[in-house]
C-alpha cells in the first residue's frame, strides 16, 4: 500500500471519529456537575448518575471534580449546570451574588483527623478537634509531627482553617504542609510521610478499604465542629447563557427524592460496613440547617 493510500485511510479514519464524536453529542443532552472530590472521589456520584440515567438514557452527567472553592468558582463563570459542594461559609457569598439558586441539604457525613498509628503528638481518642490541632502544633514545632493541608480553599481545607482559628493562629512551618490537592491525593501524601491530616469520612474509608493508604489511623472524630453537611445548587440560568436548567433541576429532584436519599443512605454498607454518607431526613434537616448556618457566618 503507498504512502497515498495510507493518508487517505488515516484521514477517512479521523473524519468517521469526528462523525461519530458528533453524532453522539448531538442526540445526548449533557449535564455539567461541579462537584467536591469528596463526593466524587467514593464513587457515590457514579451511582446517582447510573440510577439517574436509567430513566434519562438520553443524559450524559459530566462531573467536574475540584475543591469546592473551584467548583462554585466554576458556576460563577457559567462552566456548571449543578454544583455540589460543602463549604457553607463559600456558598453562602455566591448566594449572595445571585450566582446559586434553589439550594437544598442532601447529606451529611463527618470530618475526622487522621495521622500515624504511633500518634507523636497524643491525640488519639480526643473528642476536641481544637485541643487535637494545638497538640498537632506543639508537635509540629517540636520537630516530631507533620500535618498536611488540602490547601486549595476546598471545603475541607476551609473547615480546617476555621478549628486554627479558633485557636488564633494561622499554622506555618516546616511541619506544615500545603498540598494544594484534591483529598484522595492529601491522604496519600500524609499517608506517605506520616503526617496528620483532616480528612472527611467517605474518602477516608475509601482509600483505607483499597489500599490506597496503609499508615494512617482514624484518631480524632466524634466533636460537633466536624460535621460536614453537602448541599446541591442549580446555577441561575439568569446570569448565565446555556444554562441546562431544567435538565439540573431534575437530577436536583433525584438526589433529593426518596430513590436518592435510599441510594445515599445505603452507599458503602456492604462494602464497607458502614455507608459512608447519611442522607438529609425530616427528622435530621433542621439540625443540619443549623450547623449550615452556623459554619456560614463570617
Amino acid at each position: 500500500m503507498n504512502r497515498l493510500a495510507v493518508t487517505i485511510i488515516i484521514l477517512l479514519l479521523a473524519l468517521a471519529g469526528v462523525y461519530i464524536y458528533t453524532q453522539t453529542t448531538l442526540s445526548h443532552k449533557v449535564l455539567r456537575v461541579s462537584t467536591t472530590t469528596s463526593l466524587y472521589a467514593t464513587g457515590l456520584l457514579d451511582e446517582l448518575a447510573k440510577k439517574f440515567e436509567e430513566t434519562h438514557p438520553n443524559v450524559i452527567i459530566h462531573y467536574i471534580p475540584v475543591g469546592s472553592g473551584e467548583a462554585l468558582k466554576k458556576a460563577s463563570l457559567g462552566d456548571a449546570d449543578l454544583v455540589l459542594v460543602h463549604a457553607p461559609n463559600l456558598e453562602k457569598k455566591y448566594i449572595d451574588m445571585g450566582v446559586l439558586i434553589d439550594g437544598e441539604i442532601f447529606a451529611y457525613n463527618y470530618f475526622i483527623i487522621v495521622g500515624p498509628p504511633n500518634d507523636p503528638a497524643g491525640i488519639k481518642g480526643l473528642k476536641n478537634a481544637t485541643q487535637a490541632f494545638k497538640k498537632i502544633m506543639e508537635a509540629g514545632e517540636s520537630g516530631i509531627a507533620l500535618f498536611v493541608s488540602r490547601g486549595d480553599n476546598s471545603g475541607t481545607n476551609n473547615r480546617e482553617l476555621y478549628i486554627w482559628n479558633r485557636l488564633g493562629v494561622r499554622p506555618s512551618g516546616d511541619w506544615y504542609i500545603e498540598a494544594g490537592a484534591g483529598m484522595a491525593q492529601t491522604l496519600e501524601i500524609a499517608d506517605e510521610k506520616a503526617a496528620y491530616t483532616l480528612s472527611d469520612t467517605g474518602t477516608y474509608l475509601k482509600l483505607k478499604k483499597t489500599g490506597a493508604i496503609h499508615n494512617l489511623d482514624i484518631l480524632v472524630s466524634g466533636d460537633p465542629i466536624l460535621i460536614n453537611v453537602y448541599s446541591v445548587y442549580l446555577v441561575n440560568p439568569d446570569k448565565f447563557s446555556g444554562i441546562n436548567y431544567q435538565l439540573a433541576k431534575e437530577f436536583k429532584e433525584f438526589i433529593v427524592s426518596n430513590t436518592g436519599k435510599k441510594l445515599i443512605g445505603e452507599y458503602g454498607l456492604e462494602e464497607f460496613g458502614e455507608p459512608l454518607f447519611h442522607p438529609a431526613t425530616k427528622d435530621n434537616i433542621n439540625e443540619l440547617r443549623e450547623a449550615w448556618s452556623f459554619f456560614a457566618s463570617p
